[in-house]
């Protein structure tokens, strides 16, 4: 018998005048701010210069979108090419529908790139980043609540999550646009609730463990994404919604599984330690002053 389920938001959507307010951006903008103000901190303690965390963040954010939706494209391609199909919904970012792994693969790369033209390692500044990036998508994962998205099989557990029925001002089923009517149309497992829990408990782990054990040369970045992927594996066995399958499994659960394996191999053999503060930020090598200074700051 369920006793209390978790009710899904009336609608996702809020106009003010022609302009559209979507929840789920507004939660993914509020998880980079969280992320920026958290990796500041983290990055200027540990020696680095508070530009090269602005300088990331502007080549990291469109990447992350861009590798993003490029990501979900390829493993829904379904959804945008073939009969029937409009392609240019590939490009429609607005629609929802944006992958982690492509967002953090594409964003790493960039930032890689950008630090290795300044000549900064990036290593420190991924694991300083680490924490506050698993927050971030934490909180981005508040979206897919508004969005009646990411959900699992029905259940009867009294957390189950009840989605509505929506409708557009046609009355046309609108899922994520629409409003609701007030009809339940399933109880399901709220995965996206157990994902946002299980990054916000990682977050806390990485910040944890760095200090503990000392971890340094891209390690706290390492251990994110082998906790990040360990969880992930466990969220998709649990999910119902619509996906590509590969072997009978969906294609998240396959890369979850890959990435980890990968991840902890390289967490594995990084070497132990932290940097140095002029390991952190070569510009500080033979000034004092200015490694004081930062000191101070940080």
């Amino acid at each position: 018998m369920i006793l209390a389920n978790i009710p899904s938001p009336p609608q996702g959507v809020w106009y003010l005048g022609p302009i559209p307010l979507r929840a789920y951006a507004l939660c993914i903008i509020t998880g980079i701010v969280v992320a920026l103000w958290l990796t500041l901190k983290r990055y200027t303690a540990r020696g680095g210069h508070a530009d090269d965390v602005w300088d990331a963040a502007i080549v990291a954010i469109p990447a992350g979108l861009i590798g993003g939706r490029a990501y979900h494209v390829l493993t829904d391609y379904q959804k945008y090419f073939g009969e029937g199909r409009n392609p240019w919904q590939a490009l429609n970012f607005t629609a929802g529908g944006l992958g982690i792994w492509g967002a953090i693969a594409l964003g790493t790369l960039c930032v890689w790139l950008l630090f290795k033209y300044k000549g900064v390692p990036l290593a420190p500044f991924a694991d300083a980043a680490a924490p506050g990036v698993i927050l971030a998508q934490g909180i981005g994962r508040a979206g897919n609540w508004f969005n009646q998205e990411l959900y699992g099989r029905p259940t009867d557990v009294p957390w189950a999550l009840d989605i509505y029925y929506r409708v557009d001002e046609a009355g046309r089923y609108a899922p994520v646009t629409g409003h609701s009517t007030g009809e339940v149309i399933a109880s399901v497992h709220p995965t996206f609730l157990y994902e946002m829990l299980w990054n916000v408990a990682v977050c806390f782990f990485l910040i944890w463990a760095q200090r503990r054990f000392r971890l340094g040369y891209g390690r706290v970045f390492a251990l994110y994404v082998v906790s990040y992927t360990l969880g992930r594996f466990w969220v998709e066995l649990m999910r119902d919604d619509a996906a590509t399958m590969i072997l009978g499994q969906r294609v998240n659960t396959w890369v979850s599984l890959g990435v980890f394996l990968v991840a902890l191999v390289v967490f594995l053999r990084l070497p132990r330690g932290q940097e140095t503060p002029e390991e952190v930020n070569p510009r500080l090598r033979g000034d004092d002053e200015s490694l004081a200074g930062s000191v101070r700051h940080g």
